[in-house]
């Protein structure tokens, strides 16, 4: 019988202040506005024989983390969204929203996603996916499951997860 763990990993820097909206049902989208977002990851899998751990803490740290940093200071814009279509003019990226302009952002102050809104559900999905695989391309084949939660506020948030190997 082969056991299963769980490491968890949420610290007080796997976070990200970033500006979105989001677009709803029809033709409505919400106001720009920002959170100071919260990330903690977690992955299962069998224990290593000679180091006796499912995976190293600082290897969940670093790779979340400098995830975390690539959109922090960033509005975070959904390049698969139907809805929106982005226009690069020199220095700037402009966003229409049915064909209507709608804001105009410094193109270094944005990131560019390729995910279809900016919900706390897409962005889990995205960061989580990212992780795993960076994990995968570290060799780390051997973890069950990852999950990843991204918390908008207090109380507030999104988990996505992915079962992993065979």
């Amino acid at each position: 019988m082969q056991s299963n763990f769980r490491v968890q990993v949420s610290k007080d820097y796997l976070v990200f202040a970033s500006a979105h909206f989001i677009t709803f049902r029809g033709h409505q989208c919400e106001s720009l506005h920002g959170h100071n977002y919260r990330v903690g990851i977690a992955v299962e899998g069998s224990v290593d024989a000679e180091a006796f751990f499912v995976l190293d803490f600082s290897i969940l740290k670093q790779i979340t983390r400098g995830l975390v940093d690539e959109i922090d200071h960033k509005v975070l814009l959904p390049t698969r969204n139907p809805k929106l279509a982005y226009h690069e003019d020199g220095d700037r990226v402009r966003v229409d929203y049915f064909g209507k302009p709608t804001y105009v952002f410094p193109t270094r102050d944005c990131a560019m996603l390729p995910i279809q809104n900016s919900t706390a559900e897409m962005l889990a999905q995205y960061l989580g996916t990212r992780v795993r695989d960076e994990l995968n391309g570290a060799g780390h084949t051997h973890l069950t499951l990852l999950e990843l939660e991204v918390e908008e506020n207090y109380g507030q948030s999104a988990t996505y997860r992915e079962t992993l190997g065979d």
